[in-house]
């Protein structure tokens, strides 16, 4: 997965990271790998911080604008990288940020989606941030209204998301 997602903001750096004067040259394979891991990171925040619903909507919504708390937490996270490993402005930082993370995050969105790609799931995302075994579509339908529960020892929100970090 981790290799797919480098992949992916390869194809997607052009304007923002390759031709971008702000960014040495020598520096681009490290802005590229920057973003790959600052996504990685801010969907595995936004998932170990019980923000599982976001994560979610920006997957099942198709919501990877700029307005999105995950999309912001990730190009936060980008643009720190940025500033302090690469020496560029926090401004050009900004900019690099808000134009790079949610064109690679809706590609990755629609990658996932795609039942003829098999590049990236939902699943095998969820289970590498989270690190443990459990079942997406019934997480899914927890937040969704759409699995039963009872009192008596039925599934519930919670067992299902102790799963991802395999309690």
């Amino acid at each position: 997965m981790l290799e797919n997602l480098l992949n992916l903001v390869q194809q997607n750096s052009g304007e923002s990271i390759i031709q971008n004067p702000a960014i040495p040259n020598e520096r681009n394979d490290e802005a590229v790998a920057l973003a790959s891991n600052s996504i990685f990171d801010g969907i595995k925040n936004a998932v170990s911080n019980g923000n599982m619903n976001d994560v979610l909507n920006m997957f099942n919504q198709n919501n990877t604008s700029n307005e999105n708390p995950v999309t912001q937490h990730i190009q936060g996270g980008f643009i720190q990288d940025l500033v302090q490993k690469i020496g560029i402005d926090s401004s050009a930082a900004s900019s690099i940020a808000s134009n790079l993370i949610p064109t690679v995050l809706q590609n990755l969105v629609s990658k996932t989606n795609d039942p003829n790609d098999s590049s990236f799931d939902l699943q095998s995302i969820i289970q590498h941030v989270g690190g443990g075994n459990f079942d997406i579509k019934n997480i899914i339908n927890s937040f969704s209204g759409n699995n039963s529960t009872n009192q008596s020892g039925g599934s519930n929100i919670l067992d299902n998301i102790k799963g991802l970090f395999g309690n």
